[in-house]
């Protein structure tokens, strides 16, 4: 079995708040970038590792529910404030009661966590770089080491990061790119998110950067995809989304799953398209039932985009 390990610097505990025949419904989980990728590959089948931090009294509660997940954790803990928020979706919008970032990283919990994470990074066939989603529970230079010193121990990178994270990871070196139109237009490197043209233009210029393989999603309007294979436009089949928070990181995930075992790069991101959908159509983020991604992968179509397109 293909082994993921996931970086995913400080976890979140999330409360959400539904209606229920009139009542208010909690539901207490723990979420992230990093603990939903790790989610979706647990349920596609792949021996999963999650590295990560937890903090004070809620980091508690996030080491118990994470214990819960069915996937090995490697968690450093230390004191302070963790990152939680709570949201109240009884009105049918996620309205925000609570949301805090969590404190930085501070160097000795750093330091641990780096050496957890080299240590699990040699032990996998594939790594997952994450962010935490505070900008400054963790300096951005992190993550160019991380890149360049798993690379260094032979494995494969695969980020879904923006802004100052990912210029930070593509220093130190990428091996797989997954990044949302919109991030490219915040990070200035397209105008119009919907110009598809610009996109792949864009998409071309990262791989010809030195990355395998960068995968652009659009929402619902699939995404493109430039590799040492050729340029290809992605479409799922349309299905109507519930929840659409979590669908990127799922799709990241689904690719993983597949290169993690050696896969070829369209089966990949076949596999990442159908479990992204999948997820859109649940509300527990990062979930999806193995055999409805794997069936509707086989639905997701690739058309070439020639260079002149």
């Amino acid at each position: 079995m293909a082994r993921v390990l996931i970086f995913a610097p400080a976890p979140t505990l999330t409360v959400t708040i539904e209606d229920l025949r009139g009542e208010a419904d909690v539901h207490v989980h723990v979420g992230g970038q990093g603990v939903w990728q790790a989610r979706m590959l647990t349920a596609l089948g792949l021996d999963v590792v999650l590295t990560c931090s937890v903090t004070g009294e809620v980091g508690g509660v996030v080491r118990h529910l994470l214990d819960d997940e069915g996937f090995e954790v490697v968690a450093i803990e230390r004191e302070g404030i963790s990152p939680a928020y709570v949201h109240d979706r009884r009105g049918g919008e996620r309205i925000a009661v609570v949301e805090e970032d969590g404190e930085v990283l501070e160097r000795h919990a750093l330091d641990d966590l780096y050496s957890a994470t080299l240590r699990e990074a040699a032990r996998a066939d594939l790594v997952v770089l994450s962010g935490p989603d505070g900008d400054d529970v963790l300096e951005h230079d992190v993550y160019r080491r991380l890149a360049s010193d798993v690379r260094a121990l032979g494995r494969p990178v695969l980020v879904d990061l923006a802004g100052p994270r990912l210029e930070a990871a593509l220093e130190g070196g990428v091996d797989v790119l997954k990044v949302s139109h919109e991030e490219l237009v915040a990070d200035g490197r397209v105008e119009d998110g919907d110009d598809e043209a610009q996109l792949v233009a864009a998409a071309r210029e990262l791989h010809e950067s030195g990355i395998g393989l960068v995968a652009v999603t659009r929402a619902d309007a699939g995404s493109v995809v430039v590799g040492d294979d050729g340029a290809w436009r992605v479409s799922a089949p349309q299905l109507e989304p519930v929840e659409t928070r979590g669908a990127g990181d799922s799709y990241a995930a689904g690719v993983a799953s597949v290169l993690a075992g050696g896969g070829a790069h369209d089966a990949a991101i076949r596999m990442g398209a159908a479990a992204g959908a999948v997820n859109a159509t649940r509300r527990g983020l990062g979930t999806g039932e193995a055999e409805a991604i794997r069936a509707i992968a086989e639905q997701v179509q690739l058309d070439d985009i020639e260079e002149d397109d």
